[in-house]
């Protein structure tokens, strides 16, 4: 069984279908690839899977779970954490406490033991803390720890959103174009952290417009255009695509 099933999805607005009947498996423990130029419908698809959007039609299935018409907190608490296309962080804050906020979905209290706040509270402010820089460490931000989210550059920024999502504790991690707006160098250190975060036992399922990234880590991917899914297949058999060649990669390949 898919650890993700998604059957026949459909998202309409008004006279625009932004999806138009996709399907696929993701297995658990791959890292899955979703590609499409521009306006192929890979965000609204995303936007469905965690609960953003509600789909027109069709099925989501994670877990064993239906989870089609699910409260996003609800999908988020089984395990399926996301990252957004626009860089979010929280202004004012350090870039530990940016990793902090993330762990607060696994936490638990209230405004009662913040004021009062018993041993075992601040025990888990402390393994918080403890997480916080673990995962910083992992991503390659332990030295700007104590820096303001909003200082770092870019690229950094991205592997800070990646490591808030890390510290939810995500079996199924979802990225949303993390490669956006990044160089090549910052690409690659991007590249080599999804990795990492797959080898550690999590599913990834992240769409992008960076074929070159995709099929050099991807297991497997999925093909959009205008909305409908075109291909699926391992990077090389979506590199040989007549379809995918036609709607997104040129009139022209080379061997690699």
């Amino acid at each position: 069984m898919a650890f993700l099933s998604v059957r026949n999805l459909t998202k309409r607005f008004s006279g625009l279908t932004a999806n138009n009947d996709i399907s696929l498996d993701v297995p658990e423990g791959s890292l899955f690839a979703v590609i499409g130029p521009n306006g192929a419908g890979k965000t609204t698809f995303f936007n469905m899977v965690s609960g953003f959007l509600a789909p027109t039609a069709g099925t989501i299935e994670f877990a064993g779970t239906d989870v089609t018409r699910m409260r996003q907190d609800k999908i988020a608490a089984m395990g399926l954490i996301r990252t957004f296309q626009l860089v979010q962080m929280f202004q004012g804050m350090s870039v530990a406490e940016n990793v902090e906020v993330g762990c607060h979905l696994r936490t638990r209290g209230g405004v009662g033991s913040a004021l009062v706040r018993p041993p075992w509270l601040r025990r888990q402010e402390a393994e918080l803390r403890a997480k916080a820089h673990e995962l910083l460490g992992f991503v390659g931000l332990g030295a700007q720890a104590k820096m303001s989210a909003e200082l770092l550059p870019y690229g950094q920024q991205r592997l800070l959103e990646v490591a808030r999502a890390m510290a939810a504790e995500p079996r199924l991690l979802l990225l949303d174009e993390p490669a956006a707006g990044l160089n090549a160098h910052e690409t690659d250190a991007l590249a080599a952290v999804i990795q990492q975060i797959n080898a550690r036992g999590v599913t990834v399922l992240l769409i992008e417009h960076d074929v070159g990234l995709v099929t050099r880590i991807a297991h497997r991917i999925a093909v959009l255009d205008f909305g409908c899914k075109i291909a699926e297949g391992t990077p090389d058999e979506i590199k040989r695509h007549p379809d995918v060649i036609a709607a997104y990669l040129g009139t022209e390949t080379t061997d690699a």
